[in-house]
């Protein structure tokens, strides 16, 4: 039975021609991927659009340009954003359209973020309004870059006096002990994901200077031993890696004044098998005390190529 077809005419408000040009991308490609995933025809005149297709999708495709209009004030719509964002939507059981809250929208100096999904637009408010927040789940779902993005965004508000990053010294089964330097230089590898994320944020010059003063360190875990960080933003990256001794002994560090984000994917324990997570084992306690939060994600919110989310799942299903 063929679906019955339909047409919507909408206003997009206010008009701005940045904002339209954004939209609809080089030569209405931007357009042409909502056609292409939404199974409906677009056709535009400056900010009045017709869309024409099932009854179904019709409405959805409304409620997506209509967000989209609004995201395009604060971000770029490149091709990639769309897909990610639009790929999210498709994995959503409602047929509705996800809606960012503004609050979420992180306004920074040089960028502005915007939060790709639910479970993103849940993990930012958590970080807001909580003074312990933890991000779970698998890699690509952006637990680290957003976890940077709101420290960055204290730091320039002043809320924060600096930005602590740290990482346990235990990955992918590689040993340290054969890696040249000292402990910084052998860590230092693995602590890359977070200056990637720094330098995108801030760019590489302003990233160089606020180390160079301290105001941002980046360190492996071990460096926290005996330190208490009062006014600060405090991530502990790759969570799951660290043992109980070694969770408490960072969660022991928070000060006053500070705020602290801890993420991981307790699937990907690199540990040895007779030691148990520190991370796995904080999770069992943590929902009890106040002031914390805890966001889960899983391979729905993966904001990396759609193969990316269906190996994470195949995975997952091995391993149970």
């Amino acid at each position: 039975m063929t679906a019955k077809t339909t047409h919507q005419n909408i206003t997009l408000h206010p008009e701005d021609n940045n904002r339209l040009a954004n939209l609809c991308g080089l030569l209405d490609e931007n357009l042409r991927q909502i056609e292409s995933y939404m199974k409906v025809e677009i056709s535009n005149r400056g900010n009045a659009f017709r869309i024409k297709g099932s009854e179904k999708n019709v409405p959805l495709t409304e409620q997506l340009i209509v967000e989209l209009y609004r995201i395009a004030e604060f971000e770029e719509l490149t091709p990639k954003h769309l897909h990610m964002y639009m790929n999210k939507n498709k994995s959503s059981k409602k047929s509705k359209i996800v809606e960012i809250d503004n609050e979420t929208i992180l306004k920074l100096k040089k960028i502005t973020i915007t939060p790709k999904s639910k479970a993103q637009e849940l993990y930012i408010k958590g970080i807001y309004q909580s003074d312990l927040s933890f991000g779970i789940g698998p890699a690509g779902t952006g637990k680290t870059y957003l976890a940077v993005a709101c420290a960055v965004h204290y730091l320039e508000q002043d809320l924060v006096k600096k930005i602590f990053l740290a990482r346990p010294a235990i990955e992918a089964g590689e040993k340290l002990g054969f890696l040249p330097g000292d402990l910084a230089e052998k860590v230092n590898p693995y602590l890359q994901p977070i200056y990637d994320a720094l330098y995108e944020i801030l760019g590489f010059e302003r990233v160089s200077r606020l180390l160079e003063r301290k105001i941002i360190e980046i360190a492996p875990l071990a460096y926290m031993r005996g330190r208490t960080l009062n006014d600060a933003f405090i991530i502990l990256d790759e969570g799951q890696n660290t043992t109980i001794a070694q969770m408490e002994m960072f969660l022991t560090r928070i000060g006053y004044g500070s705020k602290t984000v801890v993420t991981g994917d307790i699937s990907q324990v690199d540990l040895p098998r007779d030691i148990k997570s520190g991370l796995k084992d904080c999770l069992e306690f943590i929902p009890k005390i106040k002031g914390t939060h805890i966001t889960a994600f899983n391979s729905d919110d993966v904001m990396r190529h759609s193969i990316v989310k269906n190996i994470i799942t195949e995975y997952s299903k091995r391993k149970k």
